[in-house]
C-alpha cells in the first residue's frame, strides 16, 4: 500500500544573521504552505545547525521537499538533504532581502541558494524547482502551489494501475507501451486482457443485470433510445463488463482496443462506453494508446474533470485554430449545454451507439500529449490556448481549439518533430503543472 503524500518544509540557516527577521519569514512561510497542502511536515524550530537538520530529516519521509534558505547555510546543510533523500523533487526557495538601508545584511538567503542549488547539480539531482520571493508574495505562493500540485500527480502515479485492453491496431504502434517502460520511467503497472474477454463477458449478461447501466446513460445521454434495441442492450452489455473489470482489478485507466473487433465481432462498438468511464474518473482511450491513456489520466488529475481525447483533423490558420476529433468517445460531460451527449452512430461503420456533439467552450485548455522517442526515452507535448464555443464540426466529437501561439507553426513544427496523431485537451490551463511534473521525471519538455 502506498504512503499518503508527505511535503516537508526544510528551513535552514545559521544563527549569526538578523534572526529577528530569519523568525518572521519562517512563520510566515508555515502559514502560508500550510494554507496550500494543510498536512505538510515543518520543523518545530528553524534549522540553525546541520545537528538540528539531521534530527528533523529522521522524522519525515517526503515525496516533496520545499528547500529554504532562512539566511545563508554552507553546503553541508544540503548535502544532508541529498544523502538522505536522493530521488525526491526539491523546491528551493530564496527569500527576498527584507531592508536594503545601507545597514546590516540581514539574511543573505540569495547566497545560501547558489550554494544549495551547486550542491544539487553535484549530486545530479536536475532539474529541481526554484522560486525567489516572500511568503506573502503572489508570485511566490503560484509557484509553491503549482509545485505542490504536480508532486502529487507523480505521487499517486504509485498507486495507478492501467491496463491495456487488446493490441493496438495495425499501424498503431506508437501507443503500445511496455510494461516496464511504464513501471521504470512513472511508477505505473500495467496489466493486459483480451478484448475478446470482456466481449465474452458482455455476452453473458442478462437483461435485467444491464438494467441499472442501461438506465445510466439515458439519463447522460440525448437519443439512445433511438438506437436499435440490440445495440442499445449490447452496449449496456459491454458498459457493465468495462465497469465491473475496473472496479474489481483497481484500474484508474485504461488503452482500449475498439475496431474492428467491436464491430466484426460483437455488432456494437465501445466508444460510448469509454466516453461513459470517462465521466466516471477512469481515463479511458481507444485505438488501445497506453500512452495517450495515461496523458488522460494526468490532464484529469490536474484539472478534477474529464478530459478530451482525439486526432488533430482541421487547422485555420486565419482564426489560429487547431480541431481535434475523434469517432465518438467524449465524456457526455463536456458536451455543449444546448445540445447534450447526442447518442448517434458510428461515421465509417454505420454502427450505434456513439457520441456526436461538440465540447464545451473553455476560457482556459491545454493541449498535452506523452510521447515516446525512438530510444525510448520521452517527452511532453504542450500547448496552451482555449476551447471555443464550436459546434460539432464532424460525425463523432469534437474540440475547436484556439491556440496561444501560432497554430500553424504548432503543427508544422509538431509534424516535423514526429510528434504522435493522438493528443488530450485539458479543459484548464494545467501548462506550468505539465512542465514540474515533466521535470520530476527528467523528461524533456516541447513547449508550444
Amino acid at each position: 500500500m502506498i504512503k499518503p503524500f508527505e511535503a516537508a518544509y526544510i528551513p535552514v540557516g545559521v544563527g549569526t544573521f538578523h534572526m529577528p527577521s530569519a523568525t518572521d519569514q519562517f512563520e510566515k512561510s508555515i502559514a502560508m504552505l500550510k494554507s496550500l497542502e494543510p498536512e505538510i511536515k515543518v520543523p518545530g524550530e528553524m534549522l540553525l545547525s546541520v545537528a538540528k537538520l539531521r534530527e528533523y530529516l529522521d522524522t519525515i519521509d517526503p515525496d516533496l521537499i520545499i528547500f529554504q534558505n532562512l539566511t545563508f547555510a554552507n553546503a553541508a546543510y544540503a548535502s544532508e538533504v541529498m544523502h538522505a533523500f536522493p530521488d525526491v523533487p526539491v523546491l528551493l526557495w530564496t527569500l527576498r532581502e527584507p531592508v536594503i538601508d545601507g545597514g546590516r545584511l540581514r539574511l543573505n538567503s540569495l547566497t545560501g541558494a547558489y550554494s544549495a542549488a551547486n550542491t544539487f547539480r553535484q549530486f545530479g539531482k536536475e532539474p529541481f524547482e526554484y522560486m525567489y520571493g516572500g511568503p506573502e508574495e503572489d508570485k511566490v505562493r503560484h509557484t509553491a502551489e503549482t509545485v505542490i500540485r504536480a508532486a502529487k500527480v507523480k505521487h499517486a502515479m504509485k498507486s495507478l494501475r492501467g491496463c491495456a485492453i487488446g493490441h493496438t491496431p495495425e499501424g498503431f504502434g506508437f501507443g503500445r507501451a511496455l510494461d516496464l517502460d511504464l513501471l521504470q520511467t512513472f511508477g505505473v503497472h500495467q496489466e493486459a486482457i483480451e478484448a475478446r474477454e470482456l466481449i465474452e463477458k458482455a455476452k453473458g449478461y442478462t437483461d435485467e443485470e444491464i438494467a441499472e447501466y442501461l438506465e445510466d446513460a439515458m439519463k447522460k445521454t440525448v437519443g439512445l433510445e433511438n438506437t436499435p434495441e440490440k445495440n442499445r442492450y449490447d452496449f449496456a452489455r459491454l458498459y457493465k463488463a468495462y465497469d465491473t473489470f475496473v472496479k474489481e482489478h483497481g484500474i484508474g485507466m485504461i488503452a482500449s482496443r475498439c475496431w474492428p473487433d467491436f464491430f466484426t465481432s460483437f455488432g456494437t462498438p465501445v466508444c460510448t462506453v469509454l466516453g461513459m468511464l470517462n465521466d466516471m474518473g477512469v481515463a479511458a482511450a481507444c485505438e488501445a494508446d497506453m500512452y495517450g491513456a495515461l496523458s488522460m489520466w494526468i490532464g484529469m488529475q490536474l484539472s478534477h474533470k474529464a478530459v478530451f481525447f482525439g486526432d488533430p483533423v482541421s487547422l485555420d490558420e486565419k482564426k489560429n485554430t487547431i480541431t481535434f476529433w475523434h469517432c465518438g468517445t467524449a465524456a457526455c460531460s463536456l458536451a455543449r449545454k444546448d445540445t447534450g451527449a447526442v447518442i448517434g452512430e458510428h461515421c465509417n461503420r454505420h454502427i450505434g451507439p456513439t457520441l456526436e456533439f461538440g465540447c464545451e467552450k473553455s476560457e482556459r485548455a491545454t493541449i498535452f500529449r506523452i510521447g515516446r522517442n525512438p530510444d525510448g526515452s520521452f517527452r511532453f507535448f504542450i500547448a496552451k490556448g482555449k476551447a471555443l464555443d464550436a459546434p460539432k464540426q464532424f460525425f463523432g466529437t469534437s474540440v475547436v481549439v484556439e491556440t496561444k501561439e501560432n497554430s500553424e507553426a504548432i503543427i508544422h513544427e509538431s509534424v516535423k518533430s514526429g510528434f504522435e496523431p493522438h493528443y488530450v485537451v485539458v479543459f484548464d490551463d494545467v501548462a506550468e503543472e505539465l512542465e514540474v511534473l515533466a521535470n520530476m521525471f527528467k523528461i524533456e519538455t516541447v513547449k508550444y
